[in-house]
This record gives C-alpha cells, sequence and structure tokens, in this order.
C-alpha cells in the first residue's frame, strides 16, 4: 500500500533506541519509553496560504528528526506502526543522524 500525507502532514517512523545503558544495563521492555527520535517517511505537499500558493515543508524524505512525547496519531501501514503529525509537531531536524549510525 502506498500512503501521502495530505497538505502539512508527515508520516514518521520511530527510530529503535538502544537497549542497554552505557554501564551495560539491559533495560526490559515494559521499562523503555517510546523513542522520539524518528525518520520521515513521506511528506505531504505544504500548506496553503489564503491566496491559494502552497508554501513547501521544510522537512523531506529521509530526514531524521526528534519531535514531542505524545504527538502524532499511530497507524499501522503494511504491519509498520508509524506516526501521522504536522510538521509543528516536529522540534527539529537531526543533521548528521545517518553518519552517526554508520560508524
Amino acid at each position: 500500500m502506498k500512503f501521502r500525507p495530505l497538505h502539512d502532514r508527515v508520516l514518521v517512523k520511530r527510530v529503535e533506541q538502544d537497549t542497554k545503558t552505557a554501564g551495560g544495563i539491559i533495560i526490559p521492555d515494559t521499562a523503555q519509553e517510546k523513542p522520539m527520535e524518528g525518520k520521515i517517511i513521506a511528506a505531504g505537499s505544504g500548506t496553503r496560504t489564503d491566496d491559494g500558493k502552497v508554501l513547501p515543508l521544510d522537512v523531506k524524505a529521509g530526514d531524521h528528526v526528534l519531535f514531542g512525547k505524545w504527538s502524532g496519531t499511530e497507524v499501522m501501514v503494511d504491519g509498520e506502526e508509524l506516526l501521522i503529525m504536522k510538521e509543528s509537531d516536529l522540534l527539529g531536524i537531526i543533521e548528521g543522524a545517518a553518519k552517526k549510525k554508520k560508524k
């Protein structure tokens, strides 16, 4: 199934967090909080101004972002748990996140 968010909405996949602390303690699933970091899977076309012009979004597919703990609506797309949220719910873009993950 293909999914395309409308207007100023984005589709976000949560990025998995480490299950082990720096000291080597393994955190069980029941004690872990849901991550507030994710990757943009798809983005809408942008918001419309009063005169009908479309203002493009600041984020695009592939960007790593931070969002609020209670932001977005959880949905299932192709058996995967994703979030739909407005661009205004995003706190910022994490630059260089892909480079860190490769090391």
